[in-house]
Order: structure tokens, then C-alpha cells, then sequence
């Protein structure tokens, strides 16, 4: 008898144990819910709470931690200019890597986005070349990463490959001398395209400083440092692989207000219909014009002298040309004359260079 009370406060207990184990969600979340308890996150919605989802690309938006984060990075989409200058490195690069490669070449623009330096560095899949090259004018580096799948396509298609084959790939050893020139080569014809597409901007200089494979021996600028990351992809035929050109903020910022500028139609940074209001206005600007017959000097004595009635003799004859100025630039010659009741100059010369030049400093 003593031990039948103890059975019922075991058996509850022991027969609630099966039922949590077939039921444990429904169980455990109604006892939270009922006793107002923390509810326990999933996988997802902590991704999603610290902004980091692995479908989302690289140049999606960020929510979440990480976007607070990242809210230092400069936005490229802030540099309206810097997505045209990039399409036009694209179909430049497509004429100038047809005629290098002599084969089909398709380039395109994968996606534009800002990320840290050291968050690239620590992204590049190796193997790679990294090209260091220097920004004249703008006195700072950038960087071209050239993938291994690019590299040894170009080196097929350069040394004779047949079409239709994948480039063989060798891992597991560094790059031979010739892969490396192959590839400076054409890494070479990319800065060209890339300082003529800057140079409806600003001239722009890039200049190749120097070939590298580890990332260590790349850092142009400090890990936390922002930069624009510019991905392209370029196809030949059943062969390619994808560049990636890197500048960091502090290369684009002696151009940051350039780069700020509005497009408009096919001239950068332009407005044709303030243009025309402009000359319509200069076109119809009252300006004085003086005709002088003749100068002299005299001294400060004898000017503080004069008295009403004195005359000036002026070396002019009534065939001698006058000068006409506008302020102190010459315009033309002419003769003085009378045309009615007004004294008039007829003008018997172009205007001078010297006055073309102002005139159009001037517009």
C-alpha cells in the first residue's frame, strides 16, 4: 500500500517521456508559447536576421547585421558616370580582343559592386594572375585579376589551339614565363581600352607595374578600405574565363566629381540645351566698341596743365586708319567717315586673331 502512491507520480512522468519524443515540436513550442518563453530561431531565420543569405549575389542587397555593417561602403550606384565609362570599356574590349586573339570574342558585363579590399583579396580563386598597374594622372594603383580558365584559353588560342577543344589545365605548378607574357599581353590591351574608355572624361594613363600570383604581394590599398569590384566575362567560342578589375575609392577620388556627373545623350557630362540657351544669350549681349584715332603719351605735368581751349594735335590724317577696340582687345581697322547726320567708321579689315581667340574664350 505504501508503494502504490508513489506508482501514479511516476508513471505520469514516464508516460509523458514517449509522448514528447513522438510529439517534441508541437509539445515544446505549446509549452513555450503558453509560459511566454523564447522562441528558438532556425538556420534560415538567422540568416536572414544577420544578412547573410548564400542565393543572394554578391551585388544584392544586404539586410540585416551585415548591412549596418557595410553601410560604410560607397555605393557605386552614387557615381552615375562610372556605369557608362565600364559599358564602354565593354565594346571597346570586344573589337580590340577580336583583332588580338584573332577568334569570336564575346565580352560582357556580370555586375558592378562595391566591396573591401581585403574582403577581395581573400575571395580570389586560385590559381590566378594578379596585375598590378598604376593610374598616371590619378597617382594610385588598381588591380586586374585574370582567372585560370581565361589564362589558358588565351594561351590556347594565341599558340594555335584547335576550336572546339576545352584548354587543358594543369594544376598543382606555377605559370611558365610564356603563360606570363601571354597574359601580360593581353592584360596590356585591356589598360589600353581602359584609358580610352576614361577619356571622354578625363585622360587617364594605366600603365602595367608588375605580375603576381599571391595575393599577399598585391595589396595596393590598406583590407579595409572600400572599392569598386568590376567583373567581366569574356567568351571564345567554347572557351573563356572572367577578369575582374578592382579600384579602390581612393584611385577614383582625385575624379569623384566627374564621375558624379549626369549622362546625357552621347556627349559626358554635357547639356546641349543649356548650350543653346547660352550662345542664344551671348548672341544678343550688348558689348562697347571704341574707335580710337590715335594715342599719345604726354607727362603728368602737362596733363595737370590743360585748360578748357587748349588742343590736342593728334597724328591722324583724314586718311589714316582708326582702331577699334572692345575694352582693350583690338577687333579691326577701319576709316572714320560721316553717313548723315553721324559720325561713322567703315570697317576695311577682319577682325584680328588675337580678338577670334577672345571671342571665343569667351563662349
Amino acid at each position: 500500500m505504501a508503494d502504490e502512491p508513489e506508482a501514479p507520480a511516476e508513471d505520469p512522468v514516464a508516460a509523458a517521456a514517449p509522448e514528447g519524443a513522438g510529439g517534441e515540436d508541437t509539445n515544446a513550442w505549446g509549452a513555450d508559447d503558453d509560459a511566454g518563453g523564447e522562441r528558438i530561431l532556425n538556420q534560415d531565420e538567422i540568416d536572414s536576421l544577420l544578412g547573410f543569405d548564400l542565393s543572394e549575389e554578391e551585388g544584392g542587397e544586404r539586410t540585416g547585421i551585415r548591412a549596418i555593417i557595410n553601410s560604410a561602403l560607397v555605393s557605386y550606384e552614387r557615381l552615375p558616370m562610372l556605369e557608362i565609362v565600364f559599358d564602354r570599356l565593354v565594346r571597346l574590349m570586344t573589337t580590340s580582343l577580336r583583332n588580338f586573339t584573332s577568334d569570336n570574342v564575346e565580352v560582357s558585363l556580370d555586375n558592378i559592386s562595391s566591396i573591401r579590399f581585403g574582403d577581395y583579396l581573400n575571395s580570389i580563386p586560385l590559381p590566378a594572375i594578379l596585375s598590378v598597374f598604376r593610374a598616371e594622372e590619378l597617382n594610385n594603383y588598381g588591380l586586374l585579376t585574370v582567372d585560370s580558365n581565361l589564362i589558358y584559353s588565351i594561351v590556347d588560342v594565341l599558340l594555335g589551339g584547335r576550336r572546339g577543344t576545352a584548354a587543358m589545365r594543369i594544376e598543382g605548378r606555377p605559370y611558365t614565363t610564356i603563360e606570363r607574357v601571354l597574359v601580360q599581353r593581353m592584360v596590356e590591351v585591356v589598360l589600353a581600352d581602359a584609358r580610352e574608355a576614361f577619356e571622354p572624361l578625363t585622360p587617364v594613363t594605366f600603365t602595367l607595374d608588375r605580375l603576381e600570383t599571391n595575393p599577399r604581394f598585391a595589396a595596393i590599398a590598406r583590407p579595409a578600405n572600400a572599392a569598386i569590384l568590376v567583373k567581366l566575362r569574356i567568351d571564345m567560342e567554347d572557351r573563356g574565363g572572367r577578369i575582374e578589375l578592382l579600384l579602390p575609392y581612393a584611385t577614383l577620388e582625385p575624379i569623384r566629381k566627374m564621375l558624379l556627373q549626369q549622362f546625357m545623350g552621347e556627349k559626358f557630362g554635357r547639356d546641349n540645351i543649356w548650350e543653346g540657351h547660352l550662345a542664344t544669350e551671348l548672341w544678343t549681349t550688348q558689348m562697347e566698341v571704341r574707335a580710337v584715332l590715335d594715342e599719345q603719351q604726354i607727362g603728368l605735368k602737362k596733363v595737370l596743365e590743360l585748360k578748357v581751349g587748349d588742343t590736342l594735335m593728334l597724328n591722324a590724317t583724314p586718311d589714316s586708319l582708326i582702331e577699334l577696340r572692345a575694352g582693350v582687345i583690338p577687333l579691326t581697322r577701319g576709316r572714320m567717315g560721316r553717313r548723315n547726320a553721324h559720325i561713322a567708321v567703315r570697317v576695311e579689315a577682319p577682325l584680328t586673331p588675337n580678338a577670334r581667340q577672345a571671342v571665343q574664350g569667351s563662349l
